[in-house]
């Protein structure tokens, strides 16, 4: 089989190509998902495909930003969930409704597209892998699929070993134990935590993924958003693991113009004139993404920990982000006057724009993957709190092995947040990072470069998607 994994050297990934053939694109209804499957949709659109984008009626994307895709609405069931949810819902329980509740719809869809009259052919579809169900309609109707992955290349070999790490008692552990803190014999640049912290449901998720695995091996390729640098020794791993095809051509938003669009809130663009007052480098940016959440304790201590750093600040709160609060009524008491105009509160904002301006000195982000890529190509060091799934694994690595960011360990208490602001915005070891996470958003820039890897993954896959 000839080898796709980016050994070409020619054509340039700019220019489009002859093909118009159809592509079908199949993404997870959540911003961390739908955003780069759209931006990986408006390349290949560049490159001469012809896209329709299927999607769940949940969080439906804005068409108007994207007139020349044809959008296909696939009924999940999603309306329904509250009659099934257990009392407290891990995300694999959500995912795995969506693939059962989806697979009628989806698979009439896709047969009525193929058999659309005086359309081009349907060269692939490409779903999220966690849509399992994908393959088995895609093999029915004699498509290829390929698959995205929304994380980072580590985390797939973490969730991949999940059923493992239940069986060895890992999920069993408290931060009493001493196992708790050590290195993850397989994963050694891992703690125990990290593993423990991925999943609220470890059987549950074991499970879904030993289902998502099994049909991503039998896909005909696999696409990250990332480039090939940062997780060069991982890659080697997956060559065994996952003999297919592999494309690391992001970071998906290098592509793009800088500008973005939410599926969750209007931007809120009034706070730029005085993020425009402030210094180079000294704005603290915090937002936690659309889906975590935290408590009225620990949103105070947020609120605490970033008035004391006498350090100006822009913070996302959305509305749901603080359990049981509406938006802002959870604030400590006096709050607005201690913060005056030091800080801005916001309820969504263009974060690609705001981490791009030279006023940002660091990112406080629950560190998904498009929030950490983000930061990488502004070159915005980062403190790290995150959640669960993959982000703890995220956290790890830009803490502990690229070292381009400090993790806050143990949750959210105000003196330490001071402590680790102090660290990153005032001290060598926050010089140091800087230095590093520059060192990185130069090599994105050469990877988009011709001959560099990225530039290399996106030919080798508009390539191979025209030989399918």
């Amino acid at each position: 089989m000839k080898n796709y994994v980016g050994d070409h050297t020619t054509v340039d990934p700019t220019s489009p190509t002859v093909t118009r053939r159809r592509i079908v694109l199949f993404p997870l209804p959540v911003q961390g998902h739908l955003s780069p499957m759209l931006q990986l949709a408006s390349i290949l659109h560049a490159q001469g495909f012809k896209i329709i984008v299927m999607h769940a009626l949940q969080n439906t994307p804005n068409y108007s930003n994207y007139p020349h895709f044809t959008f296909k609405p696939i009924a999940d069931g999603f309306s329904e969930i509250g009659k099934h949810m257990p009392e407290k819902p891990d995300p694999s329980f959500f995912i795995t409704y969506r693939n059962e509740n989806s697979a009628d719809s989806l698979k009439e869809c896709l047969a009525g597209l193929l058999a659309e009259p005086n359309e081009p052919p349907v060269a692939c579809v490409i779903t999220d892998a966690e849509y399992y169900i994908a393959q088995e309609i895609a093999d029915s109707l004699n498509v290829p699929r390929l698959v995205t992955w929304a994380c980072t290349l580590v985390s797939v070999l973490v969730y991949r070993d999940i059923s493992y790490f239940y069986e060895k008692g890992y999920f069993n552990l408290t931060s009493k134990d001493l196992e708790y803190e050590a290195p993850v014999p397989e994963y050694p640049l891992l703690k125990v935590k990290d593993v423990i912290k991925t999943s609220r449901n470890p059987n549950g998720m074991g499970k879904y993924f030993t289902k998502v695995m099994k049909q991503v091996k039998a896909s005909r390729g696999i696409i990250w958003n990332s480039f090939k640098e940062p997780e060069e020794a991982i890659l080697q791993t997956f060559s065994h693991d996952f003999p297919i095809p592999r494309f690391t051509l992001g970071p998906l938003q290098r592509y793009l113009p800088l500008s973005s669009s939410s599926i969750v809130f209007e931007h809120d663009r009034t706070f730029f004139s005085w993020l425009d007052a402030q210094a180079p480098k000294s704005v603290i940016y915090v937002s936690f993404g659309t889906l975590a959440k935290i408590t009225v304790l620990e949103f105070q201590e947020v609120a605490y920990g970033l008035v004391n750093t006498g350090l100006p600040f822009l913070w996302v709160v959305r509305p749901d982000v603080v359990e049981g609060s509406e938006w802002l009524e959870s604030l400590p008491e006096k709050f607005p006057e201690q913060m005056g105009d030091r800080g801005r509160i916001v309820k969504w904002c263009p974060q690609k724009e705001v981490l791009a301006h030279e006023a940002i000195g660091c990112f406080w982000t629950h560190s998904g993957w498009n929030s950490t890529l983000e930061s990488i190509c502004e070159g915005v060091p980062m403190i790290c709190s995150p959640c669960e799934v993959g982000q703890p694994i995220i956290a790890r690595y830009v803490s502990d092995v690229w070292k381009i960011g400090i993790l806050l360990e143990d949750g959210l208490e105000r003196e330490e947040i001071q402590r680790v602001v102090k660290r990153l915005m005032f001290e060598k070891e926050g010089e140091e990072i800087r230095e590093r996470i520059n060192l990185l958003k130069k090599e994105v820039s050469i990877s988009f470069e011709e001959g560099g890897s990225s530039y290399l993954s996106l030919k080798g896959l508009v390539d191979y998607i025209s030989s399918l």
